[in-house]
């Protein structure tokens, strides 16, 4: 099998006895017998590389960084006769856990090697595609803040998201909206609206996690819990895993979905990233537009 592999440059490290993460990926993809050209990418370049590398005599096409690098080789791929290979490389890697891909090197290059591929759904906002999730409201405030953080003070991601976040939640900025999904129309007044990929899992012990990317639906939730303490004890239910969706919040399942605000220009973060978007917000599902290649045994062989 020959891949073209595409590493963000920014990605966390793998370094070990001097050797730098593109040459540990390559030592392990070589291992599993795989033709491996990897390449380090900075982000701006990343979409161009990808359509390259998509356009090449490689069998797959592999992305190596968090789920933000993922959904620009999605955005890319999906229409093409090259599935994704996926190397987790970010800080949380919700994508590749809920595809059941090991997130060490060695295991996430086994899977490659063994080049079974299923066709996945992804979502779509306003031309935009995610993997995992969307939202408005509260996160992105609160990952735009951390950018913000970050770039004026440095420091980690996590860190910085924990002071983004109490300054948002001391805010507390609330979206009047109009959601409508077919001849059905709401008027809320919400904290957040979160849009999943398929339907997450927010039940005893099961925070955020999706049994299928698969079933060809939007997951929508929001909660019209009133103040910060109402939200706070959002929170710390979550944390201990005892979050119910038919108490603490509202959950639909839907094929699109549309959201209006007062406000001409939005915040709306995918999976990670945030991008200023123009109401109405529309949400779509685009069923088996993505193949991956995962460890799962109901896939198909990708030739070499």
């Amino acid at each position: 099998m020959k891949a073209t592999v595409l590493l963000n440059a920014k990605a966390g490290a793998l370094v070990a006895d001097g050797a730098s993460t593109r040459e540990l990926v390559e030592q392990a993809l070589n291992a599993e017998g795989v033709d491996a050209r990897v390449l380090a990418v900075e982000h701006d370049a990343l979409q161009d590389a990808i359509k390259e590398a998509a356009a090449s005599n490689a069998d797959v096409v592999v992305l190596g960084g968090g789920d933000g690098t993922l959904s620009t080789g999605a955005a890319v791929l999906i229409g093409t006769s090259k599935p994704m290979g996926v190397l987790p490389l970010g800080t949380l890697n919700h994508f590749a856990k809920d595809l059941g891909i090991p997130l060490d090197l060695g295991g996430a290059a086994k899977v490659i090697a063994l080049g079974h591929s299923v066709a996945i759904d992804v979502g779509e906002v306003n031309g935009h595609v995610f993997l995992n999730n969307s939202s408005i409201g509260l996160y992105p405030s609160a990952v735009d803040e951390r950018d913000e953080l970050r770039h004026r003070e440095g420091g980690g991601k996590l860190v910085a998201m924990f002071h983004a976040a109490v300054d948002v939640m001391r805010r507390f900025p609330l979206l009047d909206v109009i959601v409508t999904s077919g001849d059905s129309t709401a008027a809320l007044r919400v904290p957040f609206v979160f849009v999943g990929n398929n339907r997450y899992d927010m039940s005893l012990f099961s925070l955020g996690k999706r049994q299928s990317l698969q079933e060809g639906e939007l997951g929508l939730y929001f909660t019209q819990t009133a103040g910060r303490l109402g939200i706070l004890r959002l929170a710390f239910l979550a944390l201990v895993g005892r979050m119910r969706q038919d108490r603490d919040f509202h959950y639909m399942t839907l094929k699109a979905v549309e959201i209006r605000t007062r406000k001409r220009s939005l915040r709306v973060s995918m999976d990670g990233e945030v991008v200023h978007m123009t109401s109405p917000i529309r949400y779509s599902i685009k069923p088996g537009a993505l193949r991956v290649l995962t460890p799962k045994v109901e896939s198909t062989p990708v030739k070499s």
